[in-house]
């Protein structure tokens, strides 16, 4: 099949997160796709986040943050989340919150997964800053583990694709990472 240029400004599936920090003595929650695990030890995550969003000034201000993963019965309050600022609406009522050891870092209860974040490095860009956190705790409902960890697949994440702005739920497991390819190695 013919390949056809399409422009640069493309997306990948990106998992939905709700960032958490404190904005105006208060806890606050923005739906983010830009998330990803970027180093495995110190294990640490980064999101980017547009430089006029009330989350933005929150992180700088309390250098902690939180990284909730929603399921996908959380759609709803999670684009919510996203539609709506912190700096002139009240999210800290929409959910039930819990805290690690770090202040500033709000995690929500109804999430599956939630990670509290101390802010290691910030990386300027033209409209965004990527923050990158060190993962200091990190909560788990019991019901979504399997030997210990967080199962994909129990914890149902929300999936977004851009440009064209949808939601959409994990699929069908397909294979090991750093194992299904292994056979073409040996033929190497």
């Amino acid at each position: 099949m013919e390949k056809i240029g399409i422009g640069p400004n493309v997306f990948l599936p990106m998992p939905v997160v709700l960032v958490g920090t404190v904005v105006g003595g208060r806890p606050n929650f923005m739906a983010a796709g830009w998330a990803s695990r970027v180093n495995a030890n110190p294990p640490m995550l980064a999101v980017g986040i547009n430089r006029n969003h009330a989350t933005h000034a929150g992180i700088r201000e309390t250098g902690t943050f939180s990284v909730n993963i929603p399921h996908t019965g959380m759609m709803e309050k999670t684009d919510y989340c996203g539609l709506v600022s912190g700096e002139n609406t009240d999210k800290s009522g929409l959910f039930d919150l819990f805290s690690g050891a770090l202040t500033g870092a709000p995690m929500i209860r109804a999430c599956p997964l939630a990670m509290e974040c101390r802010l290691v490095q910030t990386v300027d860009l033209p409209t965004n800053t990527l923050f990158i956190g060190e993962i200091l705790g990190a909560y788990a409902d019991e019901d979504c583990l399997v030997d210990g960890r967080p199962d994909m697949e129990r914890i149902d994440p929300l999936i977004l694709t851009m440009p064209d702005n949808r939601y959409w739920s994990l699929g069908e497991y397909a294979g090991e990472a750093w194992s299904a390819g292994k056979r073409l190695k040996k033929g190497a």
